[in-house]
């Protein structure tokens, strides 16, 4: 499943620099997570590099987005092959 950033987000922009994807943006309020761009890091890390950065844990599984291993996968082959 890709990721999404909560109501508490302080636009600190820490997270937008270690996407692999490019998947992170400003938006009008708090930063967002493009959908269709977000791997949760499956293909280039072990683990969702903007949770390990954000200081006050607002990015979080999206329950409306559920994508398995393999599917994540092939959207990160398909953003980088």
């Amino acid at each position: 499943m890709a990721l999404t950033i909560t109501d508490e987000c302080t636009n600190c922009d820490a997270c937008v620099p270690v996407c692999p994807n490019e998947a992170i943006s400003e938006g009008d309020i708090i930063y967002e997570i493009e959908t269709v761009r977000c791997t949760e890091c499956v293909g280039a890390e072990d683990e969702p590099q903007c949770i390990l950065v954000c200081p006050v844990d607002c990015i979080i599984p999206d329950p409306d987005n559920k994508e398995t291993k393999d599917e994540l996968l092939a959207k990160y082959d398909k953003l980088h092959g």
